[in-house]
């Protein structure tokens, strides 16, 4: 206002000073005339100064409440909205319609978030969310149930759960912006929980621990039941076979009716037998209380071993057993457990791929691991099935099976004998080019002492022969 007024004065003096030159008198009523005038401006010039004032506050104040998160402000009335009488009306319409969508914006954002809110309180999981320095940012209704009274925003993790854990998951999922999973024992007493923790943005971490307390114990008396009944079984079994092949031995004018059918409850009482013996096999190795006799050895020597092992079986079956190609990379691994695996997979290759006329026995080095192959050339897995082999009980084809004598046992504890040594196992086949069984078992470090980690009953010299090629070309072929 003051500088409109010192323009107006200004240019008032100037006029009166031209006016004075041409008109050269009246000089009194020129000066009132122009005072008037001034006085008159200035009082406009205050009128409307005032007016752009209070509207410039409005458009402040509107600002300020907008700051402070009161997305309900708005600068004109709501019958003005639609009047634009200069630039300054328009500049206020836009900055409320720009307020419009900003409050309605963020009452949606809030709906999500109770919507969100309410659905991490329904679950089951214990849920709590970290930011990137690992203080607790939000938390569940479970996990506060977990910890009543610790679980508050800003407290660091470590103060709530004192679980190695769950604070190893969150601080991977930190770091290395991974997903960590485990399995916590220690953070309530008598639960179990699975800990999955996954990063979030911003650097932060969220972990959802899921209670397996009641699934662990219903497993753990499945297993239990089965070691039990499977035990239980083992001696009526035993005496079954054994009375009944005295029978057949020691009677010699025996009825031939008398004798198939004793036979034939012979051959169910050992496959029976056989069952109960799997079962006991796999409810072990499914245990917690499973361990194994890990110790360094070759991977060319374990094949060898499981090579000889099964050579009278190879003989009685007129299948042919050779060695493909194999690495003297040392790996980690229980001599006795991979004799077991090797048996279960070259069994079954001879049984059900032994129309190829072959087996073939090799391993080849990995990054980090090396990884064994029992290949057949028989007719080959249905790709359907491939996925679901290493279950329990699971045939492919349940007659043939057994006709053959087979469980359905034995690729199931294959799978978690090999789980157990912290590798794992696959199996790819092609209709009518056979199958192909793949495992692999962690590398190890030479022993310091050489000689150590030898599996038994193998000389040095043979253990020391040159690898062959790491590819094996038929292997390949096959794979083709």
């Amino acid at each position: 206002m003051f500088s409109f007024v010192l323009v107006l004065c200004i240019g008032t003096v100037l006029l009166d000073l031209f006016l004075l030159r041409v008109t050269a008198g009246s000089h009194g009523y020129l000066l009132l005339v122009s005072l008037a005038s001034v006085v008159i401006a200035t009082l406009l010039a205050a009128f409307f100064a005032q007016q752009l004032s209070r509207r410039m506050e409005r458009i402040a104040d509107f600002a300020s409440r907008i700051a402070a998160g009161d997305f309900s402000a708005r600068i004109a009335p709501v019958d003005d909205r639609h009047e634009n009488l200069d630039e300054i009306s328009e500049a206020a319409h836009a900055l409320d319609a720009t307020a419009d969508r900003l409050e309605q914006s963020f009452h949606a954002l809030e709906s999500k978030q109770r919507e969100l809110a309410a659905l991490l309180d329904s679950m089951q999981e214990a849920v709590v969310a970290v930011n990137a320095s690992g203080h607790v940012s939000w938390s569940n209704t479970v996990m506060q149930r977990f910890a009543p009274g610790a679980v508050r925003e800003g407290r660091p993790l470590v103060h709530i759960i004192r679980d190695p854990d769950v604070l190893t998951c969150v601080q991977t999922a930190l770091k290395s912006r991974e997903i960590c999973s485990g399995r916590a024992t220690s953070m309530v007493p008598g639960r179990i929980f699975e800990v999955s923790a996954a990063p979030t943005p911003g650097g932060g971490a969220v972990a959802v621990l899921h209670d397996v307390t009641e699934v662990d114990r219903v497993e753990k008396t499945r297993r239990d039941f089965i070691a039990n009944v499977s035990h239980e079984l083992r001696t009526p079994l035993t005496s079954i076979s054994g009375y009944v092949e005295t029978l057949l031995e020691d009677i010699v004018e025996l009825p031939e009716n008398a004798r198939e059918f004793l036979s034939i409850i012979l051959k169910n009482a050992k496959r029976m037998n056989r069952l109960t013996e799997d079962l006991l096999a796999l409810a072990s190795v499914e245990s917690g209380e499973y361990k194994l006799r890990l110790q360094r050895v070759r991977a060319s020597a374990l094949v060898s071993d499981a090579i000889e092992s099964l050579a009278g079986m190879v003989v009685d079956s007129g299948v042919l057993l050779v060695e493909g190609s194999v690495t003297t990379e040392w790996v980690m691994a229980d001599v006795d457990a991979m004799t077991q695996v090797f048996g279960n997979l070259i069994e079954n290759a001879m049984k059900y791929g032994g129309a190829g006329g072959r087996v073939r026995v090799g391993a080849r080095l990995l990054e980090g691991s090396v990884e064994f192959y029992v290949q057949d050339f028989g007719p080959g897995i249905p790709s359907e099935h491939l996925d679901r082999i290493f279950e329990r009980f699971y045939r492919v084809d349940k007659a043939r099976s057994r006709e053959s004598g087979g469980t359905g046992l034995g690729l199931a504890i294959v799978k978690h004998v090999l789980m157990a040594h912290g590798g794992a196992i696959r199996a790819e086949s092609e209709l009518g080019a056979g199958a192909t069984f793949l495992f692999t078992l962690p590398c190890a470090s030479p022993p310091a002492v050489p000689g150590e980690g030898e599996p038994a009953g193998k000389t040095a010299a043979k253990q020391e022969r040159p690898a062959a090629a790491e590819t094996d070309p038929e292997i390949a072929e096959h794979k083709k």
